[in-house]
C-alpha cells in the first residue's frame, strides 16, 4: 500500500508560481511511476504531468513550458514546480502513483491540494 500527501497548493495571481509536494510512503517509491492530475469544477479529471522510475516525463499539452515534474529519490517525494500559471489552471491538483510505465494507468491516489488562480 502506498499512502500519497500532498501540499503546497494555494491562490496566487495569474502569472504567478507555486511548488506541489507529494511525499509518498512505502519503500518501493522508486519503482513507481508518479503523476500529478487535476480536476475543474465541472470537468472531467486531466493528466497534467507524469514521470517514470526512470525519470521519463510527459506533459499536458497546456502546461508545456511551464509546468517542470521531478522527484527526489532520497525523499520519496515528487514535486510540480508551476510558472506562469493562468487562470485555467485553477483545479484540486492530485497525485498519484503507478505501478507499471504507463503515465495514465494509477494505482494510488492522494487527496487532493487546491490551485486557485487569479486574474
Amino acid at each position: 500500500q502506498v499512502q500519497l500527501v500532498e501540499s503546497g497548493g494555494g491562490s496566487v495571481q495569474a502569472g504567478g508560481s507555486l511548488r506541489l509536494s507529494c511525499a509518498a510512503s512505502g519503500r518501493t517509491f522508486n519503482s513507481y511511476t508518479m503523476g500529478w492530475f487535476r480536476q475543474a469544477p465541472g470537468k472531467q479529471r486531466e493528466l497534467v504531468a507524469a514521470i517514470t522510475s526512470s525519470g521519463s516525463t510527459n506533459y499536458a499539452d497546456s502546461v508545456k513550458g511551464r509546468f517542470t515534474i521531478s522527484r527526489d529519490y532520497t525523499k520519496s517525494t515528487v514535486y510540480l514546480q508551476m510558472n506562469s500559471l493562468k487562470p485555467e489552471d485553477t483545479a484540486v491538483y492530485y497525485c498519484a502513483a503507478g505501478r507499471g510505465d504507463s503515465y495514465y494507468v494509477m494505482d494510488y491516489w492522494g487527496k487532493g491540494t487546491l490551485v486557485t488562480v487569479s486574474s
